[in-house]
């Protein structure tokens, strides 16, 4: 793809299996505050506990009057014992050495401060020129604040760049920003350029 610039990756269900990293970290908040635990069987609720950033997550599942409290609770709970349960994509670093060499790389995750950790204990920092997560932006994804900042950092046309998502809400981040997008593990119906696996990337680019 003469026209490309950069490539820009969700984390978590396109560089990470994080689902049970997610649920265990946020089912942690839920029994603080006297909840029941989300279990992968409740679809929903476990969606959004893998796609929403912190805010969005505990808004929907603790009751308003205690938001302010589970949020701080949030902020102080660790994400590094969860860390481990993460499951890196297969072929993930050999993807990331080959696309490094051409193209500058960068990340706009609805995490906070854990993608610097995750990065950090996979050894995937040197990959990436830019990182942008939830606590850069007013607005998490589906807005397309995240996007556009790292189009910006990037100091490249958004057209020119390839967001590689794996939810509704990272499609219609890229709509926002107008960046072009590539729904991975077929879980965005419809999109015209869907992943299968991440090598499935250079078919696109070639």
């Amino acid at each position: 793809m003469k026209t490309l610039q950069a490539v820009i990756f969700d984390c978590d269900g396109v560089m990470f299996d994080s689902k049970g990293a997610n649920l265990a970290y946020y089912n942690r908040i839920l029994t603080e505050f006297g909840y029941e635990p989300v279990s992968m069987e409740q679809q929903e609720r476990a969606h959004l506990c893998h796609t929403g950033s912190s805010a969005d997550v505990i808004r929907a599942l603790i009751a308003e009057d205690q938001f302010e409290q589970a949020m701080n609770f949030a902020m102080s709970l660790h994400y590094e014992p969860f860390i481990p349960e993460m499951r890196p994509t297969e072929g993930l670093c050999e993807v990331l050495d080959r696309l490094h060499d051409n193209y500058p790389l960068a990340i706009a995750t609805n995490r906070g401060r854990s993608i610097d950790l995750v990065l950090e204990y996979f050894g995937l920092e040197r990959y990436f020129d830019v990182v942008v997560s939830c606590q850069d932006v007013k607005r998490p994804k589906p807005a397309p604040d995240m996007l556009l900042l790292a189009v910006e950092k990037l100091e490249v046309v958004a057209g020119n760049c390839l967001f590689i998502g794996d939810s509704e809400l990272d499609q219609r981040a890229a709509q926002g920003a107008r960046v072009r997008f590539a729904s991975y593990g077929g879980a965005v119906p419809g999109e015209e350029f869907a992943l299968n696996s991440l090598n499935g990337l250079f078919d696109y680019l070639d």
